[in-house]
């Protein structure tokens, strides 16, 4: 919702803002933040992930900090990993509980919003965060076994890119070995 407001009130869209509902898209457009659209669903889908890489390279991911909007967040970067070629951006903010786009613009003006919106989190560092939140506090060999098991199969599902080499990469420091994308890439051909 919102997609053809927000290519028609910005020539050259440099980013779009992905948001839940048309509420939020209405309130944000009200206060100024014209290049917003909303998923109309719990996650955005692949389908629309590739929609707005049409129109833009960056895309800003805005959900609600509570449970549901993280939870909202992976979905839609598990949708985006087959679309995340050189050149393309998705970072995730996460408004304070109880906050959505709608009211934190409406309380808070386009300024304050636009501040947490630079602050977004890079997809990577979004990708890591998520999966020590699934691992939890344990260490040691076991956390690495189950950071390899979560990680894995969510790299296969990436074309080559320098997405993929940054997050394998950390994942070798992580994991204290070497992780090494063509195979990945060999066992994802293999599969298909």
């Amino acid at each position: 919702y919102g997609l053809y407001q927000a290519r028609q009130a910005n020539r050259g869209l440099e980013r779009l803002l992905v948001v839940e509902g048309y509420m939020d898209v209405v309130a944000l457009f009200q206060a100024g933040v014209t290049y917003a659209v909303a998923s109309l669903g719990t996650s955005t889908t692949t389908e629309q992930i590739k929609l707005m890489l049409r129109s833009t390279s960056e895309i800003v991911c805005c959900y609600d900090g509570d449970k549901a909007g993280r939870k909202a967040a992976w979905r839609t970067l598990e949708n985006a990993l087959p679309s995340l070629v050189d050149g393309i951006q998705i970072r995730f903010v996460f408004l304070p509980d109880g906050e959505d786009p709608d009211t934190y613009v409406k309380q808070y003006g386009k300024e304050a919003f636009e501040a947490q919106i630079a602050q977004a989190k890079d997809m990577v560092s979004f990708f890591y965060e998520h999966l020590y939140d699934e691992i939890g506090q344990t260490e040691g060999e076991f956390a690495r076994s189950k950071l390899s098991q979560l990680a894995q199969p969510l790299l296969e599902q990436m074309p080559d890119s320098e997405y993929k080499n940054a997050i394998a990469d950390t994942l070798s420091v992580k994991l204290k070995r070497k992780i090494d994308v063509k195979s990945v890439d060999r066992v994802t051909q293999a599969k298909n």
